[in-house]
Protein backbone atom coordinates (compact mmCIF):
# COMPACT_ATOMS: atom_id res chain seq x y z
CA UNK A 1 0.00 0.00 0.00
CA UNK A 2 1.24 3.45 -0.83
CA UNK A 3 2.11 5.99 1.95
CA UNK A 4 2.39 9.84 1.34
CA UNK A 5 5.56 11.49 2.40
CA UNK A 6 5.55 14.79 3.50
CA UNK A 7 7.54 17.79 2.08
CA UNK A 8 9.93 18.96 4.64
CA UNK A 9 10.04 22.84 5.50
CA UNK A 10 13.60 23.70 6.36
CA UNK A 11 15.59 21.89 3.79
CA UNK A 12 19.42 22.00 3.62
CA UNK A 13 19.24 24.14 0.92
CA UNK A 14 17.26 26.35 2.05
CA UNK A 15 18.20 26.84 5.87
CA UNK A 16 21.78 27.34 3.38
CA UNK A 17 20.24 30.11 1.35
CA UNK A 18 18.63 31.78 4.67
CA UNK A 19 22.23 32.26 6.58
CA UNK A 20 23.79 32.52 3.23
CA UNK A 21 21.25 35.43 3.08
CA UNK A 22 21.65 36.75 6.86
CA UNK A 23 25.54 36.97 6.30
CA UNK A 24 25.14 39.29 3.22
CA UNK A 25 23.05 41.88 5.01
CA UNK A 26 24.87 42.17 8.11
CA UNK A 27 28.31 42.40 5.73
CA UNK A 28 25.88 45.25 4.04
CA UNK A 29 25.34 46.73 7.48
CA UNK A 30 28.86 46.36 8.26
CA UNK A 31 30.13 48.14 5.11
CA UNK A 32 27.80 51.09 5.76
CA UNK A 33 27.27 51.28 9.43
CA UNK A 34 30.09 49.69 11.05
CA UNK A 35 33.45 49.50 9.02
CA UNK A 36 36.12 52.21 9.68
CA UNK A 37 36.21 54.73 7.34
CA UNK A 38 39.31 56.60 8.69
CA UNK A 39 42.10 56.28 6.59
CA UNK A 40 45.76 54.55 7.47
CA UNK A 41 48.34 54.20 7.28
CA UNK A 42 50.78 51.72 8.72
CA UNK A 43 54.20 52.25 9.92
CA UNK A 44 56.97 50.30 12.27
CA UNK A 45 56.96 52.24 15.74
CA UNK A 46 60.47 52.16 15.93
CA UNK A 47 60.58 54.97 13.42
CA UNK A 48 58.29 57.33 15.38
CA UNK A 49 59.26 59.33 18.93
CA UNK A 50 56.83 58.63 21.26
CA UNK A 51 56.57 60.98 24.45
CA UNK A 52 54.13 60.88 27.72
CA UNK A 53 52.19 63.99 28.22
CA UNK A 54 53.01 65.46 31.78
CA UNK A 55 51.39 67.30 34.44
CA UNK A 56 54.80 69.71 35.21
CA UNK A 57 56.28 72.71 36.29
CA UNK A 58 56.39 74.89 33.19
CA UNK A 59 58.18 78.24 32.29
CA UNK A 60 58.10 80.16 29.21
CA UNK A 61 61.62 81.10 27.77
CA UNK A 62 63.72 81.41 24.79
CA UNK A 63 67.33 80.84 24.22
CA UNK A 64 69.52 83.42 23.34
CA UNK A 65 73.48 83.70 23.03
CA UNK A 66 74.97 86.87 24.82
CA UNK A 67 78.17 88.13 24.55
CA UNK A 68 80.65 88.72 27.63
CA UNK A 69 81.32 92.98 27.59
CA UNK A 70 83.16 95.41 30.03
CA UNK A 71 80.32 96.81 31.92
CA UNK A 72 82.07 100.07 31.41
CA UNK A 73 83.85 101.23 28.90
CA UNK A 74 85.54 104.65 28.41
CA UNK A 75 85.86 105.99 24.83
CA UNK A 76 89.88 107.07 23.81
CA UNK A 77 88.97 110.15 20.94
CA UNK A 78 91.21 112.43 19.88
CA UNK A 79 90.68 115.65 21.26
CA UNK A 80 93.00 117.56 19.01
CA UNK A 81 94.42 116.62 15.42
CA UNK A 82 98.05 115.66 14.77
CA UNK A 83 100.67 113.13 13.86
CA UNK A 84 101.57 110.48 16.06
CA UNK A 85 104.52 111.10 17.09
CA UNK A 86 105.61 108.51 20.32
CA UNK A 87 103.52 105.90 21.27
CA UNK A 88 104.17 104.54 24.87
CA UNK A 89 101.96 101.41 25.48
CA UNK A 90 100.67 98.53 23.38
CA UNK A 91 97.28 97.04 23.63
CA UNK A 92 96.15 95.41 26.55
CA UNK A 93 98.26 96.86 28.77
CA UNK A 94 96.88 98.06 32.09
CA UNK A 95 97.25 101.38 32.87
CA UNK A 96 96.56 104.02 35.82
CA UNK A 97 94.13 106.95 35.27
CA UNK A 98 96.65 109.78 33.51
CA UNK A 99 99.09 107.33 32.02
CA UNK A 100 100.60 108.70 28.86
CA UNK A 101 99.36 106.88 25.59
CA UNK A 102 100.64 108.67 22.69
CA UNK A 103 101.78 112.09 21.54
CA UNK A 104 100.98 113.94 18.86
CA UNK A 105 102.62 116.53 17.02
CA UNK A 106 100.83 119.69 16.01
CA UNK A 107 102.87 122.65 14.47
CA UNK A 108 100.22 124.75 13.52
CA UNK A 109 98.48 124.41 17.12
CA UNK A 110 101.49 125.34 18.86
CA UNK A 111 102.42 128.63 16.63
CA UNK A 112 98.59 129.42 17.15
CA UNK A 113 99.22 128.56 21.06
CA UNK A 114 102.39 131.31 21.51
CA UNK A 115 100.49 133.60 19.49
CA UNK A 116 97.50 133.54 21.06
CA UNK A 117 99.68 133.46 24.59
CA UNK A 118 102.22 136.55 23.59
CA UNK A 119 98.37 138.46 23.31
CA UNK A 120 97.13 137.45 26.60
CA UNK A 121 99.86 138.39 28.54
CA UNK A 122 99.95 142.15 26.85
CA UNK A 123 96.47 142.21 27.92
CA UNK A 124 97.58 140.86 31.53
CA UNK A 125 100.60 143.42 31.50
CA UNK A 126 97.87 146.33 30.51
CA UNK A 127 95.30 145.60 33.00
CA UNK A 128 98.07 145.01 35.51
CA UNK A 129 99.04 148.96 34.75
CA UNK A 130 96.02 150.00 34.87
CA UNK A 131 95.33 148.90 38.08
CA UNK A 132 98.89 150.48 39.30
CA UNK A 133 97.96 153.69 38.08
CA UNK A 134 94.50 153.65 40.07
CA UNK A 135 96.63 152.80 43.32
CA UNK A 136 98.97 155.86 42.19
CA UNK A 137 96.16 157.87 42.12
CA UNK A 138 94.97 156.42 45.25
CA UNK A 139 98.06 158.14 46.76
CA UNK A 140 97.93 161.34 44.92
CA UNK A 141 94.78 161.79 46.16
CA UNK A 142 95.51 161.28 49.57
CA UNK A 143 99.24 163.45 49.46
CA UNK A 144 96.86 166.30 48.14
CA UNK A 145 94.79 165.98 51.22
CA UNK A 146 97.24 165.72 53.44
CA UNK A 147 98.57 169.41 52.06
CA UNK A 148 95.38 170.88 52.10
CA UNK A 149 95.08 169.54 55.56
CA UNK A 150 98.28 171.11 56.15
CA UNK A 151 97.03 174.45 54.94
CA UNK A 152 94.35 174.46 57.74
CA UNK A 153 96.35 173.81 60.09
CA UNK A 154 98.45 176.88 59.22
CA UNK A 155 95.27 179.05 58.57
CA UNK A 156 93.39 178.04 61.60
CA UNK A 157 96.62 178.66 64.28
CA UNK A 158 96.85 182.12 61.92
CA UNK A 159 92.95 182.59 62.36
CA UNK A 160 93.10 182.19 65.75
CA UNK A 161 95.62 184.77 66.53
CA UNK A 162 94.25 187.31 64.01
CA UNK A 163 90.89 186.66 66.57
CA UNK A 164 93.08 187.60 69.70
CA UNK A 165 94.43 190.55 67.73
CA UNK A 166 91.02 191.72 67.01
CA UNK A 167 89.40 191.25 70.37
CA UNK A 168 92.80 193.96 71.27
CA UNK A 169 91.83 195.95 68.63
CA UNK A 170 95.35 195.65 67.18
CA UNK A 171 94.27 194.83 63.97
CA UNK A 172 91.79 196.39 60.89
CA UNK A 173 88.49 194.92 60.46
CA UNK A 174 89.80 193.73 56.84
CA UNK A 175 92.58 192.09 58.06
CA UNK A 176 90.56 190.13 60.27
CA UNK A 177 88.07 189.47 57.34
CA UNK A 178 90.83 188.05 55.10
CA UNK A 179 92.05 185.82 58.03
CA UNK A 180 88.39 184.31 58.45
CA UNK A 181 88.00 184.16 54.54
CA UNK A 182 90.89 182.52 53.99
CA UNK A 183 90.26 179.62 56.81
CA UNK A 184 86.68 179.12 55.84
CA UNK A 185 87.86 178.69 51.79
CA UNK A 186 90.30 175.98 52.95
CA UNK A 187 88.14 173.92 55.19
CA UNK A 188 85.48 174.12 52.34
CA UNK A 189 88.70 172.75 49.94
CA UNK A 190 89.13 170.35 52.32
CA UNK A 191 85.59 168.62 52.18
CA UNK A 192 85.54 169.10 48.46
CA UNK A 193 89.07 166.82 48.39
CA UNK A 194 87.42 164.48 50.78
CA UNK A 195 84.51 164.19 48.56
CA UNK A 196 86.31 162.78 45.56
CA UNK A 197 88.44 160.94 47.35
CA UNK A 198 85.66 159.00 48.31
CA UNK A 199 84.34 158.83 44.58
CA UNK A 200 87.59 158.24 43.15
CA UNK A 201 87.44 155.13 45.96
CA UNK A 202 83.85 153.77 44.81
CA UNK A 203 85.35 154.36 41.17
CA UNK A 204 88.67 152.15 41.78
CA UNK A 205 87.06 149.45 43.65
CA UNK A 206 84.53 148.82 40.56
CA UNK A 207 87.68 149.57 38.57
CA UNK A 208 89.44 146.79 40.46
CA UNK A 209 86.90 144.52 40.59
CA UNK A 210 86.21 144.38 37.01
CA UNK A 211 90.20 144.12 36.36
CA UNK A 212 90.59 141.71 38.87
CA UNK A 213 87.62 139.53 36.58
CA UNK A 214 89.13 140.27 33.46
CA UNK A 215 92.64 139.12 34.48
CA UNK A 216 90.82 135.66 35.40
CA UNK A 217 89.24 135.34 32.88
CA UNK A 218 92.74 135.35 30.49
CA UNK A 219 94.62 133.22 33.20
CA UNK A 220 91.28 131.08 32.39
CA UNK A 221 92.36 131.17 28.57
CA UNK A 222 95.63 130.90 29.15
CA UNK A 223 94.99 127.39 30.98
CA UNK A 224 92.99 126.21 28.34
CA UNK A 225 95.35 127.03 25.77
CA UNK A 226 98.12 125.29 28.01
CA UNK A 227 95.49 122.44 28.50
CA UNK A 228 94.83 122.34 24.52
CA UNK A 229 98.28 121.75 23.87
CA UNK A 230 98.39 119.23 26.54
CA UNK A 231 96.04 117.40 24.59
CA UNK A 232 98.35 116.57 22.30
CA UNK A 233 99.63 114.04 24.94
CA UNK A 234 97.13 111.30 24.47
CA UNK A 235 96.59 109.97 28.49
CA UNK A 236 94.21 107.15 29.77
CA UNK A 237 90.80 108.99 31.39
CA UNK A 238 90.70 106.15 34.26
CA UNK A 239 91.80 102.63 35.33
CA UNK A 240 92.08 100.02 33.36
CA UNK A 241 93.00 97.50 30.42
CA UNK A 242 93.24 99.46 27.01
CA UNK A 243 91.30 97.69 23.91
CA UNK A 244 91.04 97.78 20.63
CA UNK A 245 94.35 100.25 20.21
CA UNK A 246 96.64 100.02 17.18
CA UNK A 247 97.85 103.23 16.31
CA UNK A 248 101.34 103.35 14.64
CA UNK A 249 103.71 106.21 14.53
CA UNK A 250 103.45 108.81 11.97
CA UNK A 251 99.91 107.89 11.90
CA UNK A 252 97.53 110.96 11.14
CA UNK A 253 94.84 111.28 13.74
CA UNK A 254 91.90 114.12 13.45
CA UNK A 255 90.24 115.59 15.42
CA UNK A 256 87.50 113.09 16.79
CA UNK A 257 88.93 109.85 15.93
CA UNK A 258 88.60 106.91 17.87
CA UNK A 259 91.89 105.85 19.36
CA UNK A 260 90.82 103.09 21.58
CA UNK A 261 88.94 102.25 24.77
CA UNK A 262 89.54 101.64 28.67
CA UNK A 263 87.76 98.60 29.62
CA UNK A 264 86.78 99.05 33.21
CA UNK A 265 88.37 95.55 34.99
CA UNK A 266 85.92 93.09 37.61
CA UNK A 267 82.78 94.56 36.27
CA UNK A 268 81.30 92.96 33.36
CA UNK A 269 77.75 92.55 31.30
CA UNK A 270 76.09 90.73 28.50
CA UNK A 271 74.99 92.05 25.36
CA UNK A 272 72.19 89.73 23.19
CA UNK A 273 70.75 89.79 20.02
CA UNK A 274 67.12 88.85 20.26
CA UNK A 275 64.08 88.28 17.34
CA UNK A 276 62.47 91.06 16.17
CA UNK A 277 58.93 88.74 17.16
CA UNK A 278 59.63 89.38 20.74
CA UNK A 279 60.56 93.40 20.96
CA UNK A 280 56.97 94.01 22.22
CA UNK A 281 57.39 91.19 25.04
CA UNK A 282 61.20 92.74 26.04
CA UNK A 283 61.13 95.06 29.00
CA UNK A 284 63.46 96.93 31.34
CA UNK A 285 64.60 94.44 34.36
CA UNK A 286 63.37 91.34 32.60
CA UNK A 287 64.89 87.65 34.11
CA UNK A 288 67.76 85.65 32.00
CA UNK A 289 70.25 83.05 33.34
CA UNK A 290 72.40 80.38 32.37
CA UNK A 291 74.68 77.80 33.85
CA UNK A 292 77.74 77.81 34.17
CA UNK A 293 80.43 75.44 36.50
CA UNK A 294 77.24 73.92 38.12
CA UNK A 295 76.06 77.41 39.03
CA UNK A 296 73.03 79.24 37.89
CA UNK A 297 73.77 82.72 37.19
CA UNK A 298 70.97 85.66 37.40
CA UNK A 299 70.74 88.52 34.92
CA UNK A 300 68.39 91.60 34.55
CA UNK A 301 67.94 93.39 30.98
CA UNK A 302 69.28 96.95 31.67
CA UNK A 303 69.23 98.73 28.96
CA UNK A 304 67.01 97.84 25.14
CA UNK A 305 68.11 98.93 21.78
CA UNK A 306 65.42 99.51 19.62
CA UNK A 307 66.94 99.63 15.98
CA UNK A 308 66.34 96.23 14.40
CA UNK A 309 68.99 95.27 12.36
CA UNK A 310 68.76 92.08 9.67
CA UNK A 311 65.72 90.91 11.75
CA UNK A 312 67.56 91.31 15.72
CA UNK A 313 67.89 93.91 17.94
CA UNK A 314 70.02 94.16 21.20
CA UNK A 315 69.94 94.54 24.99
CA UNK A 316 72.01 94.97 27.59
CA UNK A 317 72.04 92.27 30.90
CA UNK A 318 73.68 93.04 34.21
CA UNK A 319 74.41 90.36 36.32
CA UNK A 320 72.41 90.62 39.97
CA UNK A 321 74.45 88.39 42.01
CA UNK A 322 77.82 88.48 40.74
CA UNK A 323 78.94 86.57 37.50
CA UNK A 324 80.98 83.29 36.85
CA UNK A 325 85.15 83.78 37.71
CA UNK A 326 87.18 83.34 34.44
CA UNK A 327 85.03 84.83 32.06
CA UNK A 328 86.71 86.54 29.19
CA UNK A 329 86.00 89.62 27.10
CA UNK A 330 84.21 88.43 24.27
CA UNK A 331 83.00 85.57 25.27
CA UNK A 332 79.60 83.51 24.09
CA UNK A 333 76.99 82.48 26.77
CA UNK A 334 73.66 80.75 26.03
CA UNK A 335 70.81 82.32 28.19
CA UNK A 336 67.43 81.42 28.61
CA UNK A 337 65.87 84.84 28.75
CA UNK A 338 62.35 84.02 30.76
CA UNK A 339 58.92 85.87 29.61
CA UNK A 340 56.65 84.01 32.71
CA UNK A 341 57.81 82.44 35.97
CA UNK A 342 57.31 78.82 36.80
CA UNK A 343 53.49 77.78 36.83
CA UNK A 344 51.49 74.16 36.88
CA UNK A 345 50.79 72.68 33.56
CA UNK A 346 50.25 69.83 31.06
CA UNK A 347 53.07 69.99 28.87
CA UNK A 348 54.44 67.42 26.18
CA UNK A 349 58.06 67.57 24.33
CA UNK A 350 58.97 69.80 21.57
CA UNK A 351 58.84 67.64 17.95
CA UNK A 352 58.64 67.83 14.27
CA UNK A 353 54.65 67.78 14.73
CA UNK A 354 54.53 71.00 15.09
CA UNK A 355 55.98 72.05 11.50
CA UNK A 356 53.28 70.58 9.71
CA UNK A 357 50.37 70.88 12.41
CA UNK A 358 50.37 74.22 13.78
CA UNK A 359 49.59 72.77 17.24
CA UNK A 360 46.46 72.37 16.15
CA UNK A 361 46.39 68.97 16.61
CA UNK A 362 48.38 65.42 17.19
CA UNK A 363 48.28 61.72 17.16
CA UNK A 364 47.47 60.42 19.92
CA UNK A 365 48.15 56.23 21.10
CA UNK A 366 45.07 53.89 21.94
CA UNK A 367 45.22 52.29 25.20
CA UNK A 368 46.43 49.32 23.70
CA UNK A 369 49.41 51.03 21.78
CA UNK A 370 48.42 49.05 18.95
CA UNK A 371 47.63 52.09 16.59
CA UNK A 372 47.06 56.16 17.27
CA UNK A 373 44.47 58.36 16.24
CA UNK A 374 44.30 62.43 15.12
CA UNK A 375 42.93 64.83 18.58
CA UNK A 376 42.81 68.59 17.98
CA UNK A 377 44.96 70.27 20.88
CA UNK A 378 45.53 73.38 21.72
CA UNK A 379 48.86 75.08 22.38
CA UNK A 380 49.59 78.25 24.22
CA UNK A 381 53.20 78.96 25.18
CA UNK A 382 56.40 77.33 24.62
CA UNK A 383 60.60 77.18 25.51
CA UNK A 384 63.27 75.17 24.24
CA UNK A 385 62.48 71.97 25.61
CA UNK A 386 58.44 71.64 25.71
CA UNK A 387 54.55 72.97 24.75
CA UNK A 388 52.27 74.27 27.17
CA UNK A 389 48.99 71.97 25.86
CA UNK A 390 45.57 74.09 27.36
CA UNK A 391 43.22 71.78 25.74
CA UNK A 392 42.72 68.10 24.01
CA UNK A 393 45.87 65.92 26.19
CA UNK A 394 45.71 64.41 30.18
CA UNK A 395 48.88 63.63 31.66
CA UNK A 396 49.84 59.62 31.09
CA UNK A 397 48.40 59.46 27.52
CA UNK A 398 50.64 59.24 24.92
CA UNK A 399 51.54 60.84 21.89
CA UNK A 400 53.65 60.58 18.46
CA UNK A 401 55.83 63.62 18.58
CA UNK A 402 58.28 63.48 15.77
CA UNK A 403 57.40 64.73 12.54
CA UNK A 404 54.72 63.77 10.64
CA UNK A 405 56.21 64.54 6.71
CA UNK A 406 55.87 61.23 5.69
CA UNK A 407 52.39 59.55 7.24
CA UNK A 408 50.57 61.55 3.87
CA UNK A 409 47.97 63.64 6.90
CA UNK A 410 46.26 60.16 7.56
CA UNK A 411 43.42 59.82 10.27
CA UNK A 412 44.68 56.56 12.03
CA UNK A 413 48.36 54.94 12.27
CA UNK A 414 48.53 51.50 12.71
CA UNK A 415 51.67 50.23 14.45
CA UNK A 416 53.27 46.92 12.65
Amino acid sequence: MDRIIEKKKWTTTKIALIAGSALFLVFLVYLIFLRDKSSKVYIDRDQLTIATVMQDKFQEFIPVDGVVLPKTTIYIDAIMGGNVQEVYVEDGAILKKGDKILKLVNTNLELSYMEQETRIFEAINNLQNTKIGLEQNKFLRQSEIVKVQQDIEKLRVGFERQCKLYSDSLISDQEFEDAERNYRFARKQLDINLQLQRLDSISAYSRNKQIDISMSRLYNNLDLLRESLGNLYVKAPADGKLSSFDIQVGQTASSGDHLGQIDVPDDYKLRANIDERYISRINIGQEAEFEFGGRIYLLNISKIFTDVTSGTFQVDMDFSEGYPPHIKRGQTIQLRLKFSGESDAVIVKRGGFFQQTGGNWIYVLDPTEAFATKRSIKINRQNTLHYEVTEGLLAGEKVIVSSYENLGNKDKIVFR
